[in-house]
């Protein structure tokens, strides 16, 4: 469906083509100071024509809160936000009336509705996400609040060129230490920690550029000063809901959490994160952080790790020997203007599906300590 969240609950509307997108968030705390500048610059980060990486479609997205505030306070009350889509070509996807394009959701939601969106991808284009990134901005200005949580993402990989992700690399720990989003935009087009590999990255994505292709990559989210106590056993981990976050979001394709598959090859001695007392914080730490934050489905206080895998870009301008939906063979070569690669625009997008987890996690959690307050 197109609504996520159990407390702090957003709902997204809108196809890639249509008139506008946007959302409806639901649960936001009344009091909270809000307007358009605190949802701006996420938006900003996450819009097309960034740079001569991405496609060329010139959108503004511009966000105008219609409901939920006044004066520049939240209400308690559903917020709901507007971006227009001003820059449209739907001449551009003609050859959708007959071929379902490869990889893409035409064949399967012509299939599960008897019907799709006449130009682009619909619901299951990017567009769609600037509803998540919106809510998202919401979500962090509440978390930076409640417990100064702060969540940054950053591209790791890109095609086979790739930081070196071990859970034991100590550079790797550092920069998930101290990585911030203001560094990280920093960086160059590539939104990459690394600068000698961001370049690398840069130059892999203008080959595929180049001859007409696509290649995916992989991007990083780290979230720290999240408290301990977030997620709820046994279906709603916090991994779980994280997973289910992420894989949400076009063009994921796997998520891995804490250690994740290096954690398979090593032993229980070894991967057990132990226990000590920290003196200046008063609180309980762990020497190492292979769980990524989270035991049991609950956060430990650590910082909170994982890496999401984007597929290549399934739009390429190259001739593809597919089939009509008449099932006659025939060759097609998709127009429009589409990413070579998604990942430096998909960091915005992961840090909000970030941020609408944490938030709900932490408004179920604060309504458990009211309820036990009364006993």
């Amino acid at each position: 469906m197109s609504t996520f969240g159990t407390l702090f609950k957003v709902t997204t509307y809108g196809e890639s083509h249509c008139k506008s997108v946007g959302c409806i968030v639901d649960g936001v705390p009344p009091g909270m100071d809000l307007d358009e500048s605190d949802i701006q610059p996420q938006l900003t980060r996450r819009r097309p024509g960034q740079s001569a990486l991405t496609t060329p479609r010139n959108e503004r997205d511009a966000v105008a809160i219609q409901s939920g505030t006044e004066y520049g306070k939240t209400l308690g009350t559903p917020i709901a936000m507007l971006v227009q889509n001003k820059d449209q070509r739907p001449h551009d996807y003609s050859e959708m009336d007959d071929y379902p394009r490869p990889s893409h959701a035409d064949y399967t939601y012509q299939e599960k509705y008897g019907i799709k969106a006449s130009s682009g991808g619909g619901r299951s284009s990017a567009r769609e996400t600037i509803g998540r990134v919106a809510a998202g901005a919401i979500a962090d200005k509440y978390l930076a609040a409640v417990n100064d949580i702060e969540i940054v993402a950053f591209v790791s990989q890109v095609g086979d060129v790739s930081m070196d992700r071990s859970p034991r690399n100590e550079q790797w720990i550092s920069t998930l230490e101290g990585v911030t989003r203001e560094g990280i935009d920093s960086t160059g087009p590539m939104r990459c920690p690394d600068l000698a590999l961001g370049e690398k990255m840069v130059k892999i994505v203008e080959e595929h550029r180049d001859s007409h292709d696509s290649v995916g990559g992989v991007v990083t989210c780290v979230i720290r000063n999240c408290p301990v106590g977030l997620g709820e056993p046994c279906f709603d981990k916090l991994e779980a809901t994280l997973a289910h976050a992420m894989m949400s979001i076009p063009a994921t394709k796997g998520f891995e959490f804490g250690s994740g598959f290096a954690g398979a090859a090593m032993s229980g001695s070894k991967h057990n994160d132990m226990f000590y007392k920290d003196v200046a914080s008063g609180r309980f730490r762990t020497r190492t952080n292979y769980s990524g934050g989270v035991q049991g489905g609950i956060s430990n206080g650590e910082n909170i790790y994982f890496n999401i895998a984007f597929k290549p870009p399934a739009t390429i301008s190259q001739e593809q020997a597919t089939a009509t939906y008449a099932g006659k063979d025939g060759v097609l070569a998709a127009k429009g203007r589409h990413d070579p690669n998604v990942v430096p625009r998909a960091v915005p997008i992961v840090e909000a599906m970030a941020a609408l987890v944490i938030a709900d996690a932490h408004l179920i959690q604060e309504s458990r300590k009211g309820a036990k307050s009364f006993f």
